[in-house]
């Protein structure tokens, strides 16, 4: 492409010396272009994504191969292309198409005008081609993946010249866990550059993670809401599906940016926390409103709220009645309340420690003594209170959990005690049981017992001494018959000694004391880690193994997280496994577990092992795909071959350095 071409088709002088100043100057070119573009740029020069000035690009994959890549995202397809269809209606004889691309950067669909269509071909702009920024370097799908956020990239911004007729506007695509799935772009000639472009697919992708959301979650009850009523039913909204017994299952990105929460916040916590309200107290107001809104205060916040999804209806018999008939979710995984109840036999898995807490605790089954289980946050204090009741007299009773430390102080007393009707704002008329009367004939689990207020530690000791309940409101006591495990990962001794927890509730609670050891303690983590993993894939005939470099690398890591970290970390290595495949090795694992070594590795010659060679200087003269060659190679090398540190020290993923080790 000659410079007349090029002024021709750059957007301003700006943008022509920025190009001068980084490609053929190798300066900075700050203040002259966009710095999400610049960052770009340096990315693609830093990893060797090729000469910007050669014309050669990277095959697309066959038809076979793209129809197994469009049946992995058929869930993302289903519920984009009646959105790219409505899209490409209002941008038609625009000289433009529609493109939907997956996590990776491949294009799995694309629908458009056919002059433009042809023009787009020839630079693989089409289905079955990946836009991976690390392969065809500064362009709006792959670099709204890197960024994960809308970009617009214009002319000559992309990086590899022969893309310079381009002008693509895209914008990430979010699944219903927040995780990102795919992304959105409508590209067309530069010069037929609209304003409205980059809303247009702002919103398209809003309105896909929309569908995304409410298609996973259909057959949950979905609360939507919003600060302005006339916003509900818009993309704005905020929406979380919870289960029937009030558990929030999932949030939008809308929904926790309106209650101004984290993710972490919300998700798998009970409703009457994240919303201040109950369930039932507001289906019941809902099904008598006129409008089907009600408003709620939470965090201060005034919202107005709808229910959709799969609600409950009342039947002359007083049950559930029918349900609307919606179409089925994608699959999920086994519920884990189908598999065998976990008993303190069966948490044994060889380690000396745990065997002793599990010989200690066996002792006080049938007995009416508290028992107080202490460790590291994830150590598994709450699976080991659900081993103790289910291997006692009351494993058929209720089993009822709450955490103290999750629930704030307004809302706990009305959850441990319960609630006589129109004790408070927003009661029910009927009232509500607390926790401790749920529980009665079973087992009540205080996890963070450390954290209860104060001014509820008295009131639970006279419910533990008096064994009954006065709910809030009420002056009738009610009599309750439960075991009682606590949990915490304070010292309630120094706690004592603070003033901050009461001496007589500390005794009264630490009728039997367990310590849990830390997974790093443990010896008997290649057992857990395969029970683990049995848990999550339990059909024999599937079940996933871990290689011996696998295994080494988790027994090596520290897991601060302890057992709930290496939980996820194994469920994720096993979503990241290809269909057929059952091995999981070094490339499957969270990159974190490799974190150690690498800073180890100058000590390593002090204990006898090879010390790493210095880095050679880069060739001079060297292209850049060449230069990203040797940085991938040497990386490589000083990870003693292992690819996921190479890829961390490299700062790209692992994907893009097999995909640059095997252009080698």
């Amino acid at each position: 492409m000659g410079q007349l071409q090029l002024r021709a088709e750059v957007h301003g002088e700006r943008l022509l010396q920025a190009r001068e100043l980084f490609f053929e100057q190798g300066d900075h070119p700050d203040g002259l272009v966009d710095p999400l573009i610049l960052r770009s740029w340096e990315r693609c020069r830093r990893f060797g994504v090729g000469d910007p000035h050669l014309t050669d690009v990277t095959s697309t994959m066959d038809r076979v191969a793209l129809k197994t890549e469009q049946e992995r995202n058929r869930f993302l397809l289903t519920q984009s292309r009646p959105i790219m269809e409505h899209v490409f209606e209002q941008i038609r004889e625009s000289g433009s198409m529609v493109i939907l691309a997956d996590a990776n950067g491949l294009l799995l669909e694309t629908v458009g005008d056919p002059d433009f269509v042809s023009r787009a071909d020839r630079v693989s702009l089409m289905a079955g081609a990946s836009w991976d920024e690390n392969l065809r370097g500064t362009n709006a799908i792959g670099t709204a993946l890197a960024e994960e956020s809308p970009v617009t990239v214009l002319g000559a911004k992309h990086f590899l010249q022969h893309n310079g007729f381009l002008t693509c506007c895209a914008s990430p695509i979010y699944g219903p866990d927040g995780r990102l799935v795919g992304v959105l772009d409508i590209s067309g000639s530069y010069r037929s550059l609209q304003r409205h472009t980059l809303g247009l697919v702002r919103l398209s992708s809003a309105l896909v993670e929309k569908r995304l959301f409410e298609a996973f979650h259909a057959r949950d009850i979905l609360v939507c809401f919003h600060s302005r009523p006339d916003y509900l039913g818009s993309p704005k909204e905020g929406i979380a599906a919870v289960s029937p017994d009030g558990r929030v299952l999932a949030m939008n990105s809308s929904g926790t940016e309106i209650l101004g929460i984290r993710q972490v916040d919300a998700v798998r916590r009970d409703f009457s926390i994240v919303f201040e309200s109950n369930l039932s107290a507001l289906i019941d107001r809902l099904r008598h409103s006129h409008q089907g809104i009600q408003e709620l205060c939470v965090n201060g916040k005034l919202i107005h709220v709808q229910l959709r999804g799969q609600l409950p209806t009342p039947s002359v018999h007083g049950g559930r009645g029918d349900e609307r008939a919606l179409p089925p979710r994608p699959a999920r995984r086994a519920d884990a309340s189908a598999a065998p109840a976990i008993t303190l036999d069966t948490l044994n898995t060889g380690d000396a420690r745990l065997q002793a807490a599990i010989d200690r605790t066996r002792r006080m089954l049938g007995r009416d003594i508290p028992i107080l289980i202490q460790g590291e946050s994830g150590a598994g204090k709450e699976i080991f209170a659900k081993a103790f009741h289910n291997s006692g007299p009351r494993r058929d009773q209720p089993f009822v959990a709450l955490n103290c430390a999750s629930i704030p102080e307004t809302l706990i007393e009305s959850e441990l005690f319960g609630y006589q009707g129109g004790a408070f704002t927003g009661a029910r008329k009927e009232g509500a049981p607390g926790k401790i009367q749920q529980a009665n004939g079973g087992t009540l689990f205080l996890d963070e017992i450390g954290d209860m207020p104060l001014n509820l530690q008295a009131r639970l000791l006279r419910v533990l001494q008096e064994r009954c309940v006065t709910p809030l409101g009420s002056t009738k006591t009610i009599q309750v018959d439960i075991a009682l495990v606590c949990a915490t990962h304070r010292k309630l001794r120094e706690e004592v000694a603070r003033g901050s927890f009461r001496e007589d509730l500390y005794y009264r609670l630490n009728g039997m004391s367990v310590t849990l050891p830390a997974l790093r303690e443990r010896s008997d983590i290649r057992a857990l880690v395969s029970r683990l993993a049995l848990a999550e894939v339990p059909d024999p005939t599937l079940a996933v193994r871990f290689s011996e470099g696998a295994l080494k690398a988790i027994e090596g890591y520290a897991w601060p997280g302890n057992i709930r970290q290496l939980h996820n970390a194994i469920r994720v290595a096993i979503a990241l496994l290809d269909e057929g495949e059952q091995l999981i090795t070094e490339q499957h694992l969270p990159e974190e577990l490799f974190e150690a070594p690498l800073a180890a590795a100058p000590a390593q010659a002090a204990a006898g092992g090879e010390p790493m060679r210095a880095a050679e200087p880069l060739a001079s003269g060297s292209s850049l795909d060449e230069i990203g060659r040797q940085a991938a190679m040497r990386a490589l090398e000083a990870a003693g071959g292992n690819i996921s540190s190479a890829a961390r020290q490299l700062g790209i993923s692992r994907n893009t350095l097999y995909r640059k080790l095997g252009k080698m």
